[in-house]
């Protein structure tokens, strides 16, 4: 069973192009949103860091794990926000490393302020294939290269947000790169490349009993093919892609524990066919009067993968500054 977990582990990532996203996924985004959108720059009112590793299918030989470090904070007139991020992902012998720096531009806007964000940064592609066990003595001819890639990009995202409400929508990596140059003839189409991704979220927070007891729905919808008919390559316009969603149901329990469950699943919304069901979730967040947070996560998988794996799980760490008045505030509801 392990062999052949890591055998569809390997084939996802190597297909990836064609029939799966490729950006990671996270039980916690609403901890690491700049990931995803650099709009958020800024957003918390104060300087904020975060760090977050996930092990998905931590049975199985090769499954994939993702490390995220970021950091933001905006500057002295709130009009302006930057951040940072670092994510490193790897799955068998594939790993990708990525650097982006972001700017936001916060206008005042009714009870919040829209936010206007732009990142530009380097991703790193690399695989070690000798790393594989091949069955066959004389595996396919492009196993034969060793890939190491260097990729700048650039993306972009919209982030609206009151005290209790938001909105936000973001393409990360706008840039799509060929990961497989050296072997492309006219008659294989199928090669390995990038694809833009698109990330839409929102969220609000409801008070059941005062700053005692506050009750937070988020969606995060996450998609490879949206626009995808306005390509200039037909035959990349038609992207098999799902588009995935998490709905995230959470409890803060006086301004200081999150407990919270969520469920992910993907949707050919226009298609209409069966939704895919994949996961679902737990996870708790505790702030401390110090501004340290910490958090967990924990995955189960709804599909026959529960077989051969427990899950996927998480864990987090940040911390939260306020320099204007020397102390920890209170932590944001997003």
């Amino acid at each position: 069973m392990r062999r052949l977990g890591t055998l569809i582990l390997i084939l996802s990532g190597l297909i990836s192009s064609a029939v799966a996203q490729q950006d990671p996924m996270f039980t916690k985004y609403m901890f690491n949103a700049l990931v995803y959108n650099p709009a958020y720059a800024g957003s918390n009112e104060h300087m904020s860091i975060g760090l977050l590793h996930r092990s998905q299918w931590w049975e199985l030989e090769g499954a994939p794990t993702t490390q995220t470090l970021t950091l933001h904070t905006p500057l002295a007139n709130n009009r302006v926000g930057l951040g940072f991020s670092i994510l490193n992902d790897r799955i068998g012998p594939t790993n990708t490393l990525s650097a982006q720096a972001s700017y936001a531009y916060r206008i005042p806007l009714g009870n919040g302020k829209l936010a206007i964000g732009l990142q530009a940064g380097l991703t790193n592609w690399r695989a070690d294939w000798t790393k594989l066990d091949f069955e066959n003595p004389q595996p396919d001819p492009s196993f034969d290269e060793t890939p190491n890639y260097w990729m700048p990009n650039f993306g972009a995202g919209v982030y609206y947000s009151t005290e209790k409400f938001f909105v936000g929508f973001a393409s990360p990596h706008l840039v799509e790169h060929d990961l497989r140059r050296q072997n492309i003839t006219d008659d294989y189409t199928n090669y390995a490349r990038t694809y833009r991704h698109y990330f839409l979220s929102a969220g609000g927070v409801i008070p059941l009993n005062g700053k005692a007891l506050m009750f937070r729905p988020i969606l995060l919808v996450k998609n490879v093919g949206w626009f995808s008919e306005l390509r200039k390559d037909q035959d990349r316009q038609n992207i098999k892609a799902p588009t995935e969603f998490d709905i995230d149901l959470s409890l803060l329990f006086f301004e200081r524990f999150w407990l919270g469950t969520a469920f992910r699943s993907s949707i050919e919304v226009f298609d209409n066919e069966r939704s895919s069901y994949d996961s679902a979730d737990i996870w708790a967040s505790y702030f401390m009067p110090n501004g340290l947070r910490i958090g967990a996560a924990f995955d189960y998988p709804l599909t026959q993968l529960n077989t051969v794996t427990a899950g996927a799980f998480e864990i987090m760490v940040g911390y939260e500054f306020n320099y204007q008045s020397k102390k920890i505030v209170t932590p944001r509801y997003f």
